[in-house]
């Protein structure tokens, strides 16, 4: 695997997807990465800049991600919107 240095991770309930970058932008990794194999993956890798969508669990998955020396950014929803590619809709019967 090239040298990845920045990843933006989609936090969910139970599978989160990783998309990572090298410097010069190319796409060096596209992951789905289940609840369990998220601590494993991101140790494996050199540190780097991680991008995250600022939800309640965010901190967590921070503290989770600093501990093996990663660089973690949160960032709130409004920065994350215009990279959104599909709209994600809840439906609600009356």
């Amino acid at each position: 695997m090239e040298q990845v240095s920045t990843i933006g991770l989609d936090i969910a309930k139970h599978v989160f997807q990783g998309h990572g970058v090298d410097a010069v932008g190319a796409v060096v990794v596209r992951r789905k990465l289940r609840r369990d194999d998220v601590a494993a993956f991101f140790k494996a890798l050199p540190p780097c800049l991680i991008g995250i969508e600022a939800c309640a669990t965010v901190h967590h998955w921070a503290r989770v991600l600093l501990a093996p020396g990663h660089e973690v950014r949160l960032m709130p929803a409004s920065y994350v919107k215009p990279y959104v590619k599909r709209k994600k809709m809840i439906c609600h019967e009356p």
